[in-house]
């Protein structure tokens, strides 16, 4: 005889959840701006069924519009910490570590050590940003090394992921508006169609003004300052 949860499918639904945070960024594969990592934890099912709801979805999917409208309803509904790395520093910290991936491995550790303070959970999803899947577990702090860590690629699927997706999206648009009102200019997103702008701002104050709003590793860089002095080592484009 089988005997079905309270409830019925959804009692069932209720018994296979599983509480989690879901780890994503923003920013990597973009010339200006930060790089930004969001870890938000889902603790329920019922706040799982209302992310489906709202239609949270890899924020790839999404338009800005709808990307930070959804970002302004999560932030008041789940737990969640946001790890912003601006232009300056981030330059900083390439000349020393001189690897992208690096980078985002620490700002996703920090990120999901700050959550678990507030939100101790024992399951932990990303996805497979880094060619080697170490990379993050490597960073991993004191709380963080206490978790199950489950890595994969095109984890948005998960709407914990999904949700991080979203709030780093956002989060990354909001401070690429900020700093285009600070140089005055628009900054584009992406890492094509940027070299004008670039250019603009050698020209205007050089590579040491560059630098306080695009990542200088990116080939983009070697092209549009020339004899500058630029303090860098280029790779591909977004690459680390």
């Amino acid at each position: 005889m089988t005997t079905r949860s309270p409830g019925g499918r959804q009692g069932e639904r209720e018994a296979l959840f599983t509480p989690r945070i879901g780890l994503d960024e923003s920013g990597k594969g973009d010339y200006f701006g930060p790089l930004v990592a969001a870890a938000v934890a889902v603790l329920n099912g019922a706040v799982e069924r209302q992310l489906a709801r709202m239609g949270v979805r890899d924020s790839k999917r999404v338009s800005d519009g709808s990307c930070l409208r959804l970002a302004a309803e999560l932030a008041g509904m789940v737990p969640h910490e946001v790890v912003v790395i601006g232009p300056a520093r981030y330059n900083e910290l390439y000349a020393r570590i001189r690897n992208v991936n690096r980078l985002l491995a620490w700002a996703h550790a920090r990120a999901l050590e700050n959550l678990l303070a507030r939100a101790p959970v024992g399951l932990v999803i990303a996805d497979q940003f880094a060619s080697d899947p170490h990379r993050l577990a490597g960073a991993l702090m004191r709380r963080g090394t206490a978790v199950e860590l489950r890595q994969a690629p095109r984890a948005e699927a998960d709407l914990a992921v999904a949700a991080a997706s979203i709030l780093a999206r956002a989060r990354f648009l909001e401070e690429l508006e900020r700093l285009s009102e600070r140089v005055g200019v628009k900054l584009p997103k992406g890492a094509t169609h940027v070299e004008p702008v670039a250019r603009e701002l050698v020209e205007r104050g050089g590579v040491e003004l560059l630098g306080s709003v695009a990542k200088l590793h990116f080939a983009t860089t070697g092209r549009v300052a020339g004899d500058a002095g630029a303090p860098i080592h280029h790779t591909e484009e977004g690459a680390g």
